[in-house]
């Protein structure tokens, strides 16, 4: 191998240095004696924090240029690294936020660190995959720790029945998205998402040759919908998000929606465009059913969690209409803002997701898991701060300006009306209004009902001052949203 072939591969240096800092927080935490894993801790946030570094390194060596390396494997670009940046940034913030509530629980070991890196790991590997091979094994490294992650509480008989759930629906959807590349791959010849490309926009033309592809496609963008977790594939967020602890919950709604993010736009948008029209079908059906029953079964929850993880299924079906409306009868000049809207949109729901459960975290104590509606009853008169942050997430949940999750929303509907959906978009505003009652359902327990029972105020430390952070991060983004959408575009045009 020459030297510039060997220097190359250091576009690949965050995930060298994750995977090296994984294994090596392994031997950290066995040789470390503290019950509060201090060492361990600070040794992972060290390691995301050199993750960080390196990304920006290999952003400002490139300036911008797309490189693919391993191969053919893996490529180096805009929206690979922003999506890394974000990813390592939400994982950082749920470790902060997920520690107090972990140690309180006699929980915090070094397992749930280790797994948290390995799966961000999963999570780089999918923004840079090139290659349906490459897509697959990241996929795979990010499932396996999240199934283990909602069974580490193995005490607790909830958690073990959802990390059942969980493992036997997933693998049956990694199942569905193999068969799926394996029919793509007999059809072109090929895995690397380049030249699948190039072959299935010829045999695209040949209507034997559609029908094969869009019979791979199918399963394809089923194995994709599960992981975004969208109606019909949507049974497994519930009973997870439910019946883990509410700090695994923390990671499972934020960062993986990212990659989940990533696999899309590569599969879809980098390897099948000539399918466009045919998967954009699909995912008008699948974005239309998640809205509606998303927000609907929402409405009956009493409980905070499973509220939310409905939540996340209509929010999911709203970043697919930015997806679906990027190409029109065969124009691409709408794709940058509507793809670029898509990606925003999920930035943001991963801030929202972030702050929102945090607010949980911080909210529960030794003895007491916040988690039901009644639980938020008179938080304003226990703790004004914490409830005021728990109202700008629930504000920006349901779109209110000016918060963040209004301008996100605002892109998207912008996007699907300048496909000439009109339809669409009026099913999104509808759906969006309906989603506003159960989030400010929750702002009224806070401000207008009498506390149930004495209730200590919520935790301080470095979390809280995190998710003031946070807090006032969405509604900075909400007033200038510019520089953040301007991010997401210049990362999908890399593509």
């Amino acid at each position: 191998m020459s030297l510039t072939e060997l220097l190359s591969h250091l576009r690949a240096m965050p995930e060298m240095i994750l995977l090296a800092g994984a294994c090596a927080l392994m031997i950290v935490d066995l040789l470390s004696t503290d019950a509060g894993r201090r060492a361990s801790f600070w040794f992972a946030q060290a390691v995301l924090a050199l993750c960080l570094v390196a990304t920006l390194y290999v952003i400002a060596e490139s300036g911008g240029t797309r490189y693919y390396i391993f191969y053919g494997l893996y490529v180096s670009d805009m929206l690979s690294h922003v999506l890394k940046l974000f990813a390592t940034l939400a994982v950082s913030v749920a470790m902060v936020y997920a520690r107090p509530y972990l140690l309180d629980r006699g929980l915090l070991r070094g397992e749930f660190l280790t797994l948290m890196l390995f799966a961000l790991l999963g999570i780089m590997v999918m923004a840079s995959a090139n290659s349906f091979l490459t897509l697959y094994l990241g996929l795979e490294l990010l499932s396996l720790c999240l199934y283990a992650l909602v069974a580490l509480n193995r005490d607790v008989a909830a958690s073990t029945e959802a990390a059942m759930k969980y493992f036997v629906l997933g693998a049956l959807a990694s199942g569905l998205l193999l068969y799926g590349m394996s029919m793509i791959y007999g059809a072109t010849g090929s895995l690397l998402l380049p030249e699948v490309a190039a072959r299935a926009a010829g045999l695209a033309a040949s209507s034997s040759g559609h029908v094969l592809l869009v019979f791979g496609l199918v399963f394809m963008v089923a194995g994709i919908a599960f992981k975004l977790g969208v109606v019909p594939f949507h049974m497994w967020i519930p009973d997870v998000y439910h019946g883990a602890s509410t700090a695994v919950t923390l990671v499972i709604g934020t960062a993986p929606k990212l990659a989940a993010f990533a696999m899309a736009l590569r599969l879809l948008v980098n390897g099948l465009p000539a399918l466009a029209v045919d998967w954009q079908q699909m995912l008008t059906v699948l974005a239309v059913l998640s809205m509606a029953i998303g927000n609907l079964a929402a409405i009956a929850q009493t409980n905070l969690k499973r509220m939310l993880a409905y939540s996340t299924i209509s929010h999911m079906g709203f970043m697919l209409l930015g997806l679906l409306s990027g190409v029109v009868g065969g124009n691409r000049l709408n794709a940058v803002d509507a793809y670029g809207a898509a990606m925003f949109y999920t930035v943001v729901y991963v801030l929202m997701s972030l702050g929102a459960f945090g607010v949980l975290l911080l909210a529960s104590r030794k003895g007491h898991e916040c988690e039901r509606l009644e639980d938020m009853k008179g938080m304003n008169r226990r703790d004004p701060w914490i409830a005021f942050l728990m109202l700008l997430m629930m504000f920006s949940l349901a779109g209110v300006p000016p918060l963040a999750g209004f301008y996100a929303k605002l892109a998207v509907i912008s996007s699907v009306v300048q496909a000439g959906q009109i339809w669409l978009a009026v099913v999104a505003v509808a759906f969006s209004l309906i989603g506003a009652f159960y989030y400010l359902r929750v702002v009224k327990l806070m401000y207008f009902d009498e506390p149930a029972g004495e209730v200590a105020p919520a935790g301080g430390g470095a979390a809280r001052v995190l998710l003031s952070v946070n807090g006032l991060a969405l509604l900075a983004i909400g007033i200038l949203p510019q520089p953040l959408m301007t991010l997401c575009q210049v990362a999908i045009r890399s593509l």
